[in-house]
Parts: C-alpha cells; sequence; structure tokens
C-alpha cells in the first residue's frame, strides 16, 4: 500500500477522478518514486519492470504539465511496438479528457496522411519510430516544440534496432527538455544512451509491488520430432486455456494457423507483415476468448497487456536468453500462476539446453529425457584473443 495518495502527490482533482473511475485508488510504489521529480520537470532515468505501473508514472507527471493552448505536439512518447503505441495511448485517454487535452498515436500498418491530419490537434503524440521518421521528413509533424520526451521500452528499441532512427528523432527535439527514460535494463549500450538522452536525471530502481508480483510459471520442455510436432500441439492446445503461441517467421505463423485449422482448432495469427487493423481484430479476437490461440512470432512477446495467457508454448525455441524471458513473461501475470512449453527438435537440443541452464531451468529440461549440452568454453590466448572450444 502505497503511503501517499495521489492528490498528496500533486495530481489534480480531475485526474484523480478519472483515476477512480478506472478503479485506481492508490499509485504503485513507480509512481510515487517518479511523480516528484517529474512533476518538476526534472529527467528520470527509470529501471521499470514490465507490471510495474510505469505507464502512468510519466502519464500523470505529463498531464498535469500541459495545457490545451501547448503546442501540438508539445510531447513525445516514444515506444518500440504498434501495439504498445495503442495500450499507451488508451491509458492516456481517461486522463487527457479530464484535462481537455488531446493524445494520438502514430504507428506503421495504417494510412499515413489520415494519421497526419489525426496528431494534428494533439498536445500528446504517441509514437513508434519508424512511422514518426517518415511524418517528420514529410513535414507532416513538427517536434521543434516539444517540451516533454518520453523513451518507453528502450532497451526492446535497441534489440529491434531502431537506435539510428532514435538519434535522428531526438535531434529534432530541442535541447531545453525534460526527459523521461524508461528500461527494463540500464546496463551496457542502454545505460549509454540514456546518459546521451538526460541532464542530471534522477536515477530510480523500479519494483513490482506484493500485489503485482507475478504468479509462478512452470516450465516445461517437451521432445518433439518434425512429424509429431504439430500434432503434439493440438494435444496441449485442447488440453489447455487461453493460449499464446510463439514461432520463429511471419509465414511459419500464418501456416501454423492453416494446419491448426486443417485439425479442427481454431486460432488466429499476428505478426509485422499484418496491417494494423488486422493484428488489432486478432488480438481483440483473442482477448475475448473467441478463439482461445494466438500464434505469434516476437511481435507479442513485449508490450502486450495480456494478463488471462494460462499457457505459453514455444513452437519454435527462442534464439536467447531474453527471447525466452520476454516470451514466457506473458503468463503468470497479475498474480496468476501459468505454463511455459518450449518444443525441442533433436538438432534444437544443445543449444536449448543451454539456454534453460543459464535461466535455471536445466531441472526441467532434463526431466523431459533430453541431456544438457556442455557448456561452451572459452580460454583467452596468450595474445588475448578468445576462442571457442
Amino acid at each position: 500500500m502505497s503511503k501517499q495518495s495521489f492528490r498528496e502527490l500533486g495530481v489534480s482533482a480531475p485526474v484523480v477522478d478519472a483515476l477512480a473511475t478506472r478503479s485506481i485508488e492508490h499509485p504503485f510504489s513507480i509512481q510515487e518514486r517518479v511523480l516528484p521529480d517529474a512533476l518538476q520537470g526534472l529527467d528520470v532515468l527509470v529501471r521499470s519492470p514490465t507490471g510495474s505501473g510505469k505507464t502512468l508514472a510519466f502519464a500523470l507527471p505529463i498531464v498535469e504539465r500541459t495545457e490545451p493552448s501547448d503546442p501540438r505536439p508539445s510531447v513525445l512518447v516514444l515506444v518500440p511496438t504498434r501495439e504498445l503505441a495503442a495500450q499507451v495511448t488508451a491509458d492516456f485517454k481517461p486522463l487527457t479528457d479530464a484535462r481537455g487535452l488531446s493524445v494520438a498515436p502514430a504507428y506503421g500498418g495504417v494510412p499515413l496522411r489520415s494519421q497526419a491530419n489525426r496528431i494534428k490537434d494533439a498536445q500528446i503524440l504517441v509514437a513508434t519510430p519508424g512511422r514518426l521518421e517518415d511524418l517528420a521528413q514529410r513535414r507532416l509533424v513538427d517536434l521543434s516544440n516539444v517540451r516533454t520526451f518520453v523513451l518507453d521500452e528502450a532497451d526492446r528499441m535497441l534489440d529491434m534496432g531502431f537506435q539510428p532512427q532514435v538519434d535522428k528523432l531526438v535531434r529534432r527535439l530541442p535541447r531545453n527538455r525534460q526527459t523521461m527514460f524508461f528500461s527494463a535494463t540500464l546496463d551496457g549500450t542502454v545505460g549509454e544512451l540514456a546518459r546521451a538522452y538526460t541532464n542530471s536525471p534522477s536515477r530510480i530502481e523500479g519494483e513490482l509491488s506484493a500485489m503485482q508480483q507475478p504468479g509462478e510459471i512452470e516450465h516445461f520442455f517437451v521432445s518433439v520430432t518434425a512429424d509429431t510436432k504439430v500434432e503434439t500441439l493440438i494435444d496441449h492446445i485442447r488440453s489447455s486455456g487461453s493460449t499464446l503461441v510463439f514461432v520463429r517467421t511471419k509465414r511459419g505463423a500464418d501456416r501454423l494457423v492453416q494446419k491448426l485449422a486443417r485439425q479442427g482448432v481454431t486460432a488466429a495469427a499476428m505478426h509485422g507483415d499484418m496491417s494494423q487493423n488486422a493484428r488489432e481484430r486478432a488480438l481483440s479476437r483473442f482477448e475475448s476468448g473467441k478463439v482461445e490461440t494466438l500464434v505469434a512470432t516476437d511481435v507479442a512477446a513485449r508490450g502486450l497487456d495480456l494478463d488471462d495467457v494460462t499457457h505459453v508454448i514455444n513452437f519454435d525455441p527462442p534464439d536467447e536468453d531474453k527471447g525466452y524471458v520476454h516470451r514466457t513473461g506473458r503468463t503468470g501475470r497479475a498474480g496468476r500462476s501459468g505454463t511455459a512449453i518450449t518444443f525441442v527438435l533433436p538438432e534444437q537440443q544443445a543449444e536449448t539446453s543451454r539456454v534453460a541452464r543459464r535461466l535455471g531451468h536445466r531441472e526441467q529440461f532434463e526431466d523431459a529425457g533430453m541431456r544438457s549440452a556442455p557448456a561452451k568454453l572459452v580460454y583467452t590466448s596468450r595474445r588475448g584473443r578468445r576462442s571457442k572450444w
């Protein structure tokens, strides 16, 4: 339970009332810690796990410090994916309505000109890097009056290769601005980016409260062959609840949905080659329960608020540890328990076993009757060159 109320933190009565209509009565820890500095216009650098309440941590100071008469846009929130842009915009909407402000999203997959017309009247712009750079280059949006800049999920932004675009966009912003930087990690390249974009920031380590802690996730690994893989998936789907299935490629997602349909299993696909409307329809069908299985690429691994997923199945194992963590983190949310299952072909056993060992799941891997591969040994020669055995 928070020690301070939203009102005591400096949130105005109309916004407090708007929060109450969404049954948000008390601030989470990260909101309580970010708001005092952010409301003063100071830069903040926040390490924030998924589910910590970070969106309101930047949305509340933004709506309090923005006026209806301000330039359009005067606030830029940069996010890595279309789905996250839509979600953040939806989170802003009740707050902006309470203050007489306007918020609009800008992301790919929808017509450029109609989107440009919608953002003309918005003080707050929530955008993905690619679409925003396109709008800026065509002079369909002017970023020279932006007073507040938020970079959300900065680590994911780098993972997706957006840093060059983000750098170009930041150069279009006024130097005299407030910057709020949110990331799941602040190490390495992300930390360097944070230092480059912010000015004497307050550093805040976000954490989950007891009410926000994820439920327990059971991890399983299943040995399959190319011939038994789809049949094994169907068996798991039919004995599971709401299931999110991850595949490696966009084409693979479409093909798998077709194969499932031929066996009487209705599923929806979601990947980057689909239009935004098609992605939203697929997500809506899954969230509403019209289909209990969503087959997706890693576009669904982060930025989606799906609290009711009971099972995550890695039909294709992820390529790296981080991918495994983000995928399986789509279940076991909001205090619920969840199940994560990874299918492993014979030729995938060695690399998948290393991922399992590094993440603490070696026992579960070996329980599936598969042998763990030895760790890759690295030695340093006298000349300092690193080699793998």
